[in-house]
């Protein structure tokens, strides 16, 4: 099919569970070649709180009743059509393709051994058929399963938008998302997909979020305050980025399988014996996720740029996600790169608002989906070959 113009809408809903980021945008072919990619608007819906609540249960539960886990996998389906078809009559426009990444339960990029065979897997929940038929329009979802067929994680696969939009002739850039999980794109200047690193760094919201509604029974550290009147314990710190994923080569994926209600439980247990006050956790959350980050980018990403960018002053770091929003953790990113020589950006400088790139993104893979073009980038996800993503559901 030859590659047109088209208005798609992306849902990205992350492992956060906080609600669903819907990006309304114009995609076409280009001369450069690459898809052109405008943004027209883009909107956040929250969850409502029995949703999340059953969501948060459902990642981190050993065990769920089958007859719940479907249940919830159809009604974020009606969650998400609702979504776009607000956002659509917010900028009064129409929409000809939906790209719907759905809500993670489970994703396990590694293989580990079940019923005899070495096996990996991931899933995402919200059904596509109910989306397609209250929008009157077809549907591209199951993103991940095809990258993870071919050899891959399954993500991140953000990294195909992060090339369209920030790849510089002159400039290397790191496209670091903020979200539930931290991961992170390299690109160096004059950058082929091939040369694009990309991983997930490790826990970015996940684990101050649950920490802030375990002492504080509070969704989110709201504007960074209560990490900034706490102590950063560098004990605990140390302990915990000791973990094994950490120093993990990439390509690597994670998510509440290994950041979950059972690291936070050990977190805050390690804390308390230490006589940690609720606050100095909270500090010491924040800034796990930020040396954690500043980590991976030392032993992993400047090399790789060094490659074709050895000053540091061509490298820019654009930050995205709703950690953005988070002062003390954006504080303890810029007080770690920027001695380094190393610009922090915000995607909003782009034209992209922070909490909307990776809905954006999934609007881009669908467009490419629809058109019968690969999406994964095999240099960030491990993957052995270029792969088609997703399936597409007809209205």
């Amino acid at each position: 099919m030859k590659p047109k113009k088209m208005i798609v809408a992306g849902i990205m809903s992350g492992t956060s569970a906080d609600g669903m980021d819907v990006a309304l945008c114009s995609i076409g072919p280009s001369a450069a070649g690459k898809p052109r990619v405008k943004l027209i608007g883009a909107s956040e819906f929250p969850y409502p709180q029995a949703v999340r609540q059953i969501v948060l249960a459902a990642m981190d539960a050993k065990s769920m009743p089958v007859a719940d886990l479907s249940r919830l996998h159809w009604r974020l389906g009606e969650l998400y059509a609702e979504a776009v078809q607000n956002t659509a009559r917010l900028y009064g426009t129409r929409v000809d393709l939906v790209g719907s990444h759905g809500q993670t339960i489970y994703h396990q990029g590694v293989a580990s051994k079940y019923l005899g065979s070495e096996t990996r897997c991931t899933w995402q929940i919200g059904e596509a058929s109910v989306i397609a038929e209250k929008l009157s329009i077809p549907v591209v979802s199951d993103f991940r399963p095809a990258d993870l067929a071919a050899g891959g994680q399954g993500a991140p696969l953000v990294p195909m938008l992060d090339y369209v939009l920030f790849r510089s002739e002159k400039i290397s850039r790191v496209l670091q998302n903020l979200g539930g999980i931290a991961n992170m794109t390299a690109i160096p200047a004059g950058a082929t997909t091939d040369d694009v690193l990309a991983f997930d760094s490790g826990p970015s919201n996940m684990v101050i979020d649950a920490c802030m509604a375990r002492l504080f029974n509070k969704p989110f550290d709201r504007n960074g305050a209560v990490a900034r009147r706490g102590i950063v314990y560098p004990k605990v710190l140390e302990r915990f980025l000791a973990d094994p994923y950490f120093s993990t080569l990439p390509p690597k994926s994670c998510g509440r399988e290994d950041f979950g209600e059972a690291f936070v439980e050990r977190f805050i247990s390690v804390s308390r014996r230490l006589k940690a006050r609720d606050e100095d956790i909270v500090a010491t959350a924040t800034a796990l996720t930020a040396r954690s980050i500043l980590d991976a980018y030392q032993k992993f990403v400047w090399s790789h740029l060094g490659q074709k960018a050895p000053l540091a002053r061509h490298v820019e770091y654009v930050v995205g996600g709703g950690g953005v929003r988070n002062p003390s953790l954006m504080a303890m990113l810029r007080d770690g790169l920027e001695p380094l020589g190393v610009k922090v950006r915000s995607t909003d400088e782009f034209g992209i608002p922070t909490q909307a790139k990776e809905a954006v993104a999934f609007a881009l893979l669908a467009w490419l989906t629809w058109h019968g073009l690969s999406g994964n980038v095999p240099s960030a996800t491990g993957a052995a070959r270029s792969v088609i993503l997703g399936r597409i559901t007809r209205a």
